[in-house]
């Protein structure tokens, strides 16, 4: 029998207010998970009441950054606890293969244990001014944080959003995407039984029309923080001038992943097959837009079609799937209206572009892993985020080329080089206008270090120091140390 959720909203668990919930299915399957609330605004509404009065009159304000620190390293505790449910969980929610799920688990713990390093070490300053004053700036917590995260990695995202903006003492209401909230609302269980004051951390399940909206406008709140597309980032970005809130916006990509003649071949078939089909695809970093020197292009083109048969499709709990399904049966639609779309600009279709046959992917969302080649760089194909299992290789023949393709994108969120020339590398990287570029690898990400992107993938970043600074006000104070009047008048 299908779990029956409910949102934490001030401590409590609670339903919808309307009564409604929304089925979640295993996208891999059809087969029935779970049933969650599906909130409207006014259960939002409620979760940003609890949030501001356990940020303006609850004990959280006084608690200190050591135990703001000893809870986020519990919770990390918890989560390993519990990596086996949640990334099986994960894997039946959002359909990645259960190997990247594991992943995902891991690091979330992680990220939570480095911002619980990161509570303890929030400094001020002092400055000497031309006054007889003692002249300092402290770091305060910004307040009641508004948190909207995607459906491609849930509880990576969660773990992303709320781990800093509790280290640094805020409240927060988390709106995980109505179509993958399963492992946020685990977590907030996990919150619930640990020492977190009611009202810290709140979930809220439902739309982005209306729970999403409410959270982006409501006046009360005073920091909007999404992930996801850039559309749905504009919308968001101007419902926070209801209050001048502040914003941190991670949204979409076009990414090249760029292949000069020198590269290593077997390292850069891996790494171009890697680089766009992790995760089916569904990556707002995806290196989707291969882009390959002309001498190497027959080559990787081949070495990628002899492996793309190693790329097995599947549930994602079933040993050695290396793709699942994507998430639903409208974005596989939404993807293969791009295939089309592809194929009438007159892209070379060289593999995938259909739906696998068998039965076992008859009631999933499966879609195999598609390549275009001699893909022009006008393409919609080559310009517009797929957000699925498909590759655009356009070839190029020199250097200046290859940075001239690679910028020319309204995106600027990730890249990658591929050459043993360190000076070539240099050189390329330093002119790609992205906000995390890679050399001879694709993918990794660190707790340690920044993510987000230039141009309109977004604005601030997420994970390391910056992270952390998203999540915190400056004041300055000022002591006059002398006693005298002022004497002005």
């Amino acid at each position: 029998m299908a779990k029956q959720y409910e949102m934490l909203v001030g401590g409590k668990w609670t339903k919808a207010r309307n009564g409604a919930t929304r089925d979640i299915l295993d996208p891999a399957s059809g087969e029935l998970v779970a049933k969650v609330p599906e909130s409207g605004r006014e259960d939002v509404v409620a979760a940003i009441e609890a949030a501001r009065a356990a940020f303006d009159h609850g004990p959280w304000r006084k608690t200190t950054a050591l135990d703001r620190s000893k809870l986020l390293l519990k919770l990390a505790d918890a989560i390993r606890g519990e990596a086996k449910m949640l990334a099986e969980l994960e894997t039946r929610n959002c359909g990645k293969p259960l190997a990247e799920a594991e992943f995902d688990v891991a690091d979330a713990a992680n990220c939570f244990e480095f911002y619980a390093g990161l509570a303890t070490k929030i400094h001020g300053e002092t400055m000497q001014v031309p006054a007889n004053s003692l002249s300092f700036v402290v770091r305060e917590p910004i307040g009641v944080c508004g948190q909207i995260i995607p459906w491609n990695y849930p509880l990576l995202m969660a773990a992303w959003k709320l781990a800093p903006a509790l280290a640094a003492g805020n409240c927060v209401i988390l709106k995980p995407s109505e179509l993958t909230p399963l492992t946020a609302l685990e977590l907030a269980r996990m919150v619930t039984q640990l020492e977190f004051p009611a009202g810290v951390v709140n979930v809220v399940t439902g739309p982005g029309a209306g729970a999403g909206e409410e959270l982006a406008s409501n006046m009360k709140v005073d920091k909007i923080a999404f992930t996801g597309g850039t559309v749905t980032g504009r919308k968001i970005m101007a419902a926070a001038t209801s209050n001048i809130k502040k914003v941190t916006l991670e949204l979409g990509g076009k990414n090249p992943n760029i292949f000069f003649a020198d590269a290593d071949l077997e390292a850069a078939v891996d790494g171009a097959l890697f680089g766009a089909f992790a995760n089916q695809g569904e990556v707002c970093s995806a290196g989707s837009k291969l882009l390959v020197e002309r001498s190497l292009h027959k080559p990787l083109v081949e070495g990628m079609l002899k492996k793309i048969p190693r790329i097995k499709l599947g549930h994602g709990l079933t040993a050695g799937t290396k793709m699942g399904p994507l998430v639903s049966s409208a974005h596989r639609e939404k993807v293969e209206a791009y295939i089309k779309i592809g194929q009438d600009e007159g892209a070379k279709l060289v593999c995938g572009g259909k739906r696998p046959a068998g039965k076992e992917f008859e009631r999933g969302n499966f879609l195999e892993p598609t390549i275009f080649d001699n893909v022009k760089p006008t393409m919609r194909i080559a310009r517009e985020e797929i957000f699925g299992p498909v590759l655009s290789v356009i070839p190029f023949d020199t250097e200046e080329e290859a940075i001239r393709i690679a910028n020319d994108t309204e995106y600027g969120l990730a890249a990658a080089v591929w050459t043993k020339n360190v000076n070539k590398a240099m050189r390329v990287m330093q002119q790609i206008r992205a906000g995390i570029v890679w050399l001879n690898t694709y993918h990794p990400t660190f707790n340690e270090m920044p993510w987000g992107g230039y141009k309109q993938s977004g604005i601030g970043r997420e994970l390391g120091l910056y992270g952390i600074e998203a999540y915190l006000e400056t004041k300055q104070m000022n002591l006059n140390l002398d006693e005298a009047p002022i004497g002005w008048y």
